[in-house]
């Protein structure tokens, strides 16, 4: 980072991915908490005349608040090494990796972390029929945010109906029971545990409209299981190469004790709304959103 007493931070947000209003909900709030933290901040809504307002602006940092694909897949990540400004979270092959979700689990695999079974598949074949016995989850394997996910359920008399907003290509994976939990990594620390409690699907909704689901945390679960997740998180982080700050989702199913939990996917880009989970479990420990945001300006950097 710079050396300046007040350096200028450029925080990126929107983009053109189907994330873009979760993603200007964050630049805001993370702009707000970068200026209460004592910085020079400029909110960018980041377009394709990017690489010239960035030159034009010439910030010391870039607050990477992006999400979705462009922003959390490698792409401005690159453009950001290119222009040699320092920036936050994962650098350019990291986010690639945690934002295909199959390369992930094969990352995973490789690092010993439990996955349920998964496959890539035609969008075309998956419409016409089961390509993997039901229960199972249809989802894009290059989007976050549930974003396009489909739940088949074991009484399901025919395929999904899958939207042509829905890439060639799509993750069907084996639907794993149970309750959902994510764990925050931040820097070389695990952060804690919470258990996403909602009326059904974890979904967009959920995860982003006030009161569409509720957050224990820390999450009142087995010391075991929590142990668990706080070291899968930190084995997720270290085996994808992730900078700075990731989260690392699960699920657990309580009838099968350890056996049941599984790695979803790590996040390289977590959510920093006010109703995120990231910046929640930061606020357990002690530390307040703007310096959970001082902290990630502080550690950005090139060559990530």
């Amino acid at each position: 980072m710079s050396s300046r007493a007040n350096p200028k931070v450029a925080v990126l947000m929107g983009g053109p991915s189907a994330e873009r209003e979760v993603s200007l909900a964050s630049g805001r709030e993370c702009a707000a908490a970068l200026r209460d933290a004592g910085f020079e901040v400029v909110e960018v809504d980041a377009g394709r005349d990017l690489a010239s307002r960035l030159d034009s602006l010439k910030p010391d940092v870039v607050f990477n608040a992006l999400h979705g694909r462009w922003g959390e897949d490698g792409c401005v990540q690159g453009l950001l090494e290119w222009l040699q400004i320092p920036y936050t979270h994962s650098g350019v092959l990291a986010s690639a990796l945690a934002m295909d979700k199959e390369r992930t689990k094969d990352t995973y695999r490789a690092h010993g972390l439990p996955v349920v079974d998964s496959l890539l598949a035609p969008r075309d074949e998956v419409r016409q029929r089961h390509v993997m016995e039901p229960p199972y989850v249809v989802k894009p394997y290059n989007e976050g945010s549930s974003v396009g996910v489909y739940l088949v359920h074991e009484v399901a008399n025919g395929p999904p109906k899958l939207a042509d907003t829905m890439p060639d290509t799509v993750m069907v994976e084996a639907f794993a029971p149970g309750r959902e939990l994510t764990t925050t990594v931040m820097g070389d620390r695990a952060l804690t545990v919470t258990d996403i409690l909602t009326d059904g699907w974890y979904d967009y909704d959920a995860k982003y409209k006030p009161g569409g689901s509720r957050h224990v945390v820390p999450a009142e679960i087995p010391a075991e299981i929590f142990d668990a997740c706080m070291d899968f998180a930190l084995r997720a982080h270290d085996a994808l190469g992730c900078r700075g700050v990731s989260r690392t989702d699960f699920r657990w199913d309580e009838a099968r004790g350890l056996d049941g939990l599984v790695l979803l996917e790590t996040n390289t880009q977590p959510g920093m709304t006010p109703t995120s989970l990231a910046p929640e479990q930061a606020q357990v420990q002690g530390i307040s959103f703007p310096e959970f945001c001082r902290w990630m300006v502080e550690d950005a950097s090139c060559n990530r």
